[in-house]
């Protein structure tokens, strides 16, 4: 009763937030909803207890109530990706392998070790001493973009198919690398004994990633095989959330990554049944259930992020290395694009204005504030969230508002035109 007391709270402020936007602010809707409940909760923290005592009260026992890491990691992504997986063409992100792959491995340790140095020389200088081994445990949970918020402010920029493919496919891919490079190096910072060898870490990589990937692909064949026997636009639903229900149950006590499982079953069965020919009504009904739950779910995830400022204690304390962390973070984020990008050119070329929107377009999420929620308690663990929710704010809604703006499709698709004239002469 108490977890449906609380959801329920949660869709009927989701709805009332999307009403206001909808008639007031007009932005993207997940922005929109969490640029509110941020301003709830800036005023619900300067003058609820003395203005509004039991509403936020209320608000706080409800926050307070939810385990944000295990229903975002546990629940809520499952859906998502499962979701934003079903709409991606295998054909497209074939293409876009090569670039997908290395940004989303490679980038991600770049990024991590980046940002590591740049927050352990640089927050000494505002008075804030973190260790260097939690300068890294941030590097790692801030470095993967997620691919919850990147999918929902994507729809609103309109880019080319390959760009798209490859921001998106990152996004969706990345998880498995960041939760390895995270659970390593979380482990070493609460002093934990780790193997730190190549052999060690790569076999963890295998099944962390590898099964996750190989079990997607078994229920998203097995159910894909069921439903082409059964063309039926309700059992065709009931199947696709027993794959992510169930899924994920087998994921967790197979110790494998649930979120790569999701990503692996959805492209599988977004494109399996899409060739088998399904007929019309099941085709639409499928799309139009799964797009439903995603934007559900995405309104109750961006009203998450907004209340959580009313679990951040102290948060006005850490505005000043809030901003050194979105500063070096945009740097790392660079970096872990440009470099890699320039290792890839002579089999796959990238035009300024790709690399543009693949830098600004690295939106950081619900996915790195639960990972942060998850740093068992310290001295540090407070630093790291707020500083996390400073980063993860700024990403949402200023580079989320302004992606649209970067993302030029006329200046992308000259730029690429060129590229590959360049490439047919040197082919020549």
């Amino acid at each position: 009763m108490e977890l449906y007391y609380s959801f329920s709270a949660l869709i009927v402020l989701a709805s009332i937030f999307a009403y206001l936007n909808h008639r007031f602010l007009k932005l993207p809707n997940t922005i929109g909803i969490m640029v509110i409940a941020i301003i709830v909760s800036i005023f619900l923290v300067l003058f609820g207890e003395a203005v509004l005592p039991r509403t936020f009260g209320h608000l706080n026992q409800l926050m307070n109530s939810i385990d944000f890491t295990e229903v975002l990691m546990g629940a809520m992504l499952n859906f998502l990706l499962f979701a934003g997986g079903i709409h991606i063409n295998i054909d497209d992100l074939k293409e876009q392998f090569r670039p997908v792959l290395i940004f989303s491995t490679a980038g991600v340790v770049i990024s991590t070790f980046i940002v590591g140095f740049g927050m352990f020389y640089l927050l000494p200088l505002v008075g804030v001493h973190l260790p260097f081994i939690y300068c890294l445990v941030f590097g790692a949970l801030i470095s993967p973009t997620d691919p919850v918020a990147v999918l929902s402010i994507l729809k609103q920029a309109k880019v080319s198919k390959s760009l798209e493919t490859k921001v998106a496919g990152e996004s969706l891919f990345n998880d498995g690398m960041a939760v390895v490079v995270f659970t390593v190096v979380l482990q070493l910072a609460v002093g934990k004994e780790v193997d730190l060898g190549v052999e060690s870490i790569g076999l963890l990589l295998m099944k962390e990633a590898g099964g996750g990937l190989l079990l997607g692909v078994l229920l998203g064949w097995v159910t894909s095989r069921l439903m082409r026997e059964v063309d039926d636009y309700i059992i065709s639903v009931l199947v696709t959330l027993s794959v992510v229900m169930g899924g994920y149950l087998i994921a967790r006590q197979m110790h494998i990554s649930g979120p790569l499982t999701m990503v692996a079953a959805g492209l599988f069965m977004g494109n399996f049944n899409v060739r088998f020919k399904m007929k019309s009504i099941t085709q639409d009904y499928l799309i139009k259930f799964w797009e439903l739950i995603d934007e559900i779910l995405n309104a109750v995830l961006f009203l998450f992020i907004g209340f959580e400022l009313l679990m951040i204690k102290d948060l006005n304390h850490f505005i000043i290395p809030g901003l050194i962390a979105i500063l070096v973070v945009l740097a790392a984020r660079f970096i872990s694009i440009w470099g890699p990008s320039k290792f890839m050119s002579f089999r796959t070329r990238f035009s300024p204005q790709t690399i543009k929107v693949l830098f600004w377009g690295g939106i950081r999420g619900g996915v790195s504030i639960a990972l942060a929620m998850s740093i068992p308690k310290s001295e540090y663990s407070n630093i790291i969230l707020s500083i996390t929710y400073c980063v993860v704010v700024f990403s949402i809604i200023v580079q989320g508002l302004t992606i649209a703006k970067v993302a030029n499709p006329n200046k992308i698709a000259e730029e690429e035109g060129e590229l590959e004239s360049v490439a047919l002469e040197d082919h020549k």
